[in-house]
């Protein structure tokens, strides 16, 4: 039986409904509300998933836009993560219920709330994914015909409209006279907090009463919003969606996303895009999962601070390895493990390695996976993999003070002088190992455990030497010999070495340990091992420990 990825399953029914529209152009929207801290969980349905089903569509020969839409006029909440970003809670207050885009920067260094908090993940955008069309809504309501049309439409379906949403309310339910449309105060800025008293559609303009702050004046419909559940259906009529991805919250059944499907085919009469649902991502805090990431109460980590530490592929992979319904969990402490799994496919896709009994029962939805990831073409042969922790161990076992082109040159070096490295490089090849250097050191810097951040000793303290117990001494010799017997000198060939030194209970391997991470770093405990004793290289390893017996 073939395997299906689910990326494949979800592109072909896209495909089947742009065909059945007689469509030879597919648009799929993702959907934003800048309200604070763009996290990487922003990523994994709006950017990644669509994304990876443009490219299926594209193959196929549709014609593609993938757009994101910025929900900018949204109110903002003045929660009280958001109210520590100025200055004083106080000095943030005065916008509460102010317009996103109106906000202003509480940094000071932006035109507004959202230029600022956009930057950290819309300026990556290109990192994660092609060709991705940023609008947002105050663009929409503002200079949008179709916005327009709909929104005159809105007001002249209204009793019809008022009658569904209704079924959605419960025992809240809208009056017969509502007017579904938020106008912004002009007096107190405010938005959501006006009541429409009278509509001029020839003139596009509202009269209204701010129930907030009292005022009553007259505007047009670009200074306003319509309410979000219509507001959803407007931008999938105004951009003509096809496709969309949404959040748990949104999935519940008769929640907001079952209320606009059947506000879009009822009072409107358009067929509403195809959506899948997809997890939240958690966040790891100290090895700890402190909860899903969110945007408004600043929990979690930016797209900017993922590319400082990490390849873009990386993310990419594992999103789109895991059904979007799997919750998942990150923590820039763990990069590394993120990116072991990411090389991990690499290997198996270019077959260097064979996969495990338990990796063959998914080894298609890896390779396929690992495919997907990419963004630009996949080399025939497999260039050089440095991996993450051996990156980590070259940096701290160089000088500090090398640039970054220095810092290459020099790794290259030890890499050849230690054989890990016996063949001819290729640009390709320099490329990953700068990049993996680069963010190895930033992470070395700004988010290893403190475990990882060790340093070579240059010589041996004879109080190290003589704190060596008998059986610790024992086991070291052990090691010599297991050492000196090795063809290869690589962290694999180290790591089996080691293993085969004999360790008759818990307490003797750790006091082997225990002694092996005092000789070479000073400290009883620290990272995986083999990495760093690879990277010394043999003549300066058996050097170290024959002097630490000597």
């Amino acid at each position: 039986m073939s395997y299906t990825h689910w990326i494949d399953r979800i592109a072909e029914q896209v495909m089947s409904r742009c065909k059945s529209l007689g469509k030879d152009e597919c648009v799929l929207n993702g959907g934003l509300s800048v309200s604070g801290l763009q996290h990487i969980g922003r990523l994994r349905g709006e950017i990644i998933m669509n994304s990876v089903i443009a490219e299926k569509l594209r193959d196929a020969g549709f014609r593609v836009r993938q757009i994101l839409t910025l929900y900018t006029v949204d109110p903002w909440k003045g929660k009280d993560k958001q109210l520590e970003q100025f200055v004083s809670p106080d000095v943030g207050r005065k916008y509460v219920e102010w317009p996103l885009e109106r906000v202003p920067d509480p940094k000071g260094c932006h035109r507004s709330w959202v230029e600022h908090y956009w930057r950290d993940f819309g300026d990556y955008l290109d990192y994660f994914a092609r060709n991705v069309e940023v609008i947002t809504t105050g663009e929409l309501y503002r200079e949008s015909p179709r916005m327009r049309e709909f929104i005159v439409m809105t007001m002249e379906r209204k009793d019809k409209l008022i009658e569904v949403i209704n079924k959605y309310r419960g025992r809240n339910p809208y009056p017969r006279d509502w007017v579904p449309f938020e106008p912004i105060c002009e007096n107190c800025g405010r938005i959501g907090t006006a009541e429409v008293t009278k509509v001029d559609l020839e003139k596009y303009e509202v009269e209204y009463r701010c129930t907030y702050c009292g005022y009553q004046g007259r505007t047009k419909m670009t200074n306003g919003k319509l309410p979000w559940r219509i507001e959803w259906v407007a931008i999938w009529y105004t951009l003509n969606v096809d496709f969309e991805p949404y959040g748990k919250d949104h999935a519940m059944p008769g929640g907001s996303r079952d209320s606009a499907l059947d506000i879009a085919r009822t009072v409107y009469g358009i067929e509403p895009p195809m959506g899948t649902w997809y997890e939240w991502v958690g966040y790891v805090v100290n090895g700890k999962d402190v909860g899903d990431m969110g945007s408004s109460d600043f929990i979690g980590f930016t797209p900017r601070e993922w590319v400082e530490v990490a390849e873009p592929e990386v993310l990419r992979y594992i999103y789109i390895f895991h059904e979007p319904t799997r919750r998942l969990t990150f923590g820039l402490e763990n990069v590394y493990q993120y990116v072991d799994m990411y090389d991990r496919a690499e290997r198996l896709y270019y077959g260097v390695e064979k996969p495990s009994p338990k990796e063959k029962d998914y080894l298609d939805l890896i390779i396929k996976s690992y495919q997907y990831a990419q963004l630009r073409p996949i080399p025939r042969e497999m260039p050089l993999q440095l991996p993450y922790l051996h990156a980590v161990a070259l940096i701290q076992t160089l000088p500090a003070s090398l640039s970054l082109e220095d810092l290459v040159n020099a790794a290259i070096k030890r890499l050849r002088d230690t054989r890990v490295l016996t063949r001819d490089l290729d640009e390709l090849s320099i490329e990953r190992i700068r990049s993996r250097l680069l963010r190895a050191r930033n992470w070395l810097n700004k988010y290893a455990p403190e475990t990882f951040r060790i340093k070579p000793l240059e010589t041996l303290p004879e109080t190290i030497k003589a704190s060596l117990t008998d059986i610790q001494r024992e086991k070291l010799r052990l090691l010599i010999n297991e050492l000196e017997k090795l063809t290869s000198w690589d962290e694999e060939s180290i790591k089996e070495a080691m293993k085969r030194v004999p360790r008759e209970s818990k307490d003797v391997e750790r006091a082997f340990f225990e002694a092996t991470y005092l000789v070479f770093f000073g400290k009883p405990s620290g990272p995986r091992i083999a990495p760093y004793l690879a990277m010394l290289g043999r003549d300066f390893v058996l050097g170290r420990l024959r002097d630490a017996l000597g």
